[in-house]
């Protein structure tokens, strides 16, 4: 008889793992190492080593971004370019796991205008600043999103490191990407889209118990870095429940990976939600929910800046004109 789980994460926010995406059921093009801490032919789950115990502090970066408004620029000649008005926040969560306190220990607020327009220039909507940011290429609007991240990235890289201590472990929520040179740094990625490891070795990752990882291994994409995967306590038994994948810097040697991920697996369980406290339990972690949450405050009612930027386009005509064909 077909056996069948239900994902744990509430429906609203897709799947913890993107199947239906090309997700772990299409396997990924990027060279794999996987013989680094074990040989493929010897995987097998790895538990929590006797001596490895948590760090004293515990930091969780986050981000979060929403676009306020699509705008649309005219130079002098005519041409119309499209543009973004993005909000985004960052912040740090420190926790004492001796105290069992945590705190936010730092975040920040910025704007920007994202277009490649080559003479636009900052907005001001009322007491809010838009500082331009100058976007390469034809600048189309569907990609002007993305060039959200760079920003954001800076910004997350900016308040953990002013929170620092000699001997903190940080966990930031996502992939390193070109956080990867950030001293005893965690990638914490908790959707998986790729299937990186080939059927024998992907066998052991779904055949982890709760607070067991897999070895470490290479990961071969444009970003590289070490990398592991760790199932959080979870009660369902779907295959992906709970497990999460984690990455540090390919600038480490294997040891101090395997270092780094037996860290990992004391240290991340204790951080992992539950169901009827969070939608995306147990892979969105308690301190990394409440600091999304105070970020979205932070950047303020989307309907009033949404109103405060028609009335600066109203103000600032014509430099703020209509779209091509219509209003938008």
């Amino acid at each position: 008889m077909t056996r069948f789980f239900v994902d744990a994460w509430d429906p609203g926010y897709g799947a913890s793992f993107e199947a239906a995406a090309g997700g772990p059921a299409t396997p990924s093009s990027a060279r794999i190492e996987a013989d680094h801490e074990l040989p493929a032919v010897d995987w097998r789950a790895v538990g929590p080593r006797p001596g490895v115990h948590a760090p004293a502090v515990v930091l969780l970066v986050d981000g979060v971004r929403r676009n306020d408004a699509s705008l649309w620029l005219t130079e002098p000649d005519g041409v119309s370019y499209p543009g973004l008005a993005a909000s985004y926040a960052a912040g740090v969560v420190r926790c004492d796991l001796g105290r069992g306190a945590a705190q936010l220990a730092g975040a920040r607020v910025e704007r920007g205008l994202f277009t490649a327009s080559p003479s636009a220039v900052d907005v001001h909507a009322g007491n809010v600043h838009y500082p331009v940011h100058q976007v390469g290429g034809n600048g189309e609007l569907a990609k002007l999103p993305a060039a959200v991240q760079g920003p954001l990235t800076a910004l997350e890289v900016a308040v953990s490191s002013a929170a620092r201590t000699d001997d903190d472990l940080l966990v930031v929520d996502g992939p390193l990407r070109n956080r990867r040179l950030l001293p005893r740094t965690l990638g914490y990625v908790k959707t998986q889209h790729s299937q990186y490891l080939d059927a024998r070795l992907t066998a052991v990752v779904t055949g982890l118990t709760a607070g067991q990882r897999s070895p470490v291994f290479r990961l071969g994409t444009a970003w590289g870095g070490w990398s592991w995967y760790l199932r959080l306590p979870v009660a369902g038994g779907a295959p992906w429940a709970g497990i999460v994948r984690v990455e540090c810097s390919t600038e480490l040697d294997v040891a101090a990976a395997v270092e780094l991920a037996d860290l990992s697996v004391v240290t991340l369980p204790r951080f992992a939600s539950t169901p009827y406290k969070d939608p995306r339990a147990p892979q969105n972690l308690i301190p990394i929910a409440g600091l999304e949450r105070r970020l979205r405050r932070m950047i303020g009612d989307s309907r009033l800046l949404h109103r405060a930027l028609v009335a600066a386009a109203g103000s600032a005509a014509p430099a703020a004109a209509q779209p091509p064909g219509g209003t938008g």
